[in-house]
């Protein structure tokens, strides 16, 4: 079996920013997420493009 996960290209967490608080992102490779420690929220990356939506984000404990 192959996987058919696209990587996300690391170099754009330069560009994003949270569309929240507008601070910088950590990534998450295990889980395929940008997380916002500040807004405590962690966005999905799917096939490779990170949703940087608040409707799809992951609410932190």
């Amino acid at each position: 079996m192959t996987s058919d996960r696209v990587e996300f290209d690391r170099r754009m967490l330069e560009a994003l920013v949270c569309p929240v608080t507008q601070t910088t992102l950590s990534y998450d490779a295990a889980r395929q997420e940008l997380v916002s420690k500040a807004a405590h929220l962690a966005f999905p990356i799917r096939e490779g493009i990170p949703i940087m939506l608040v409707a799809e984000a992951r609410a932190l404990d």
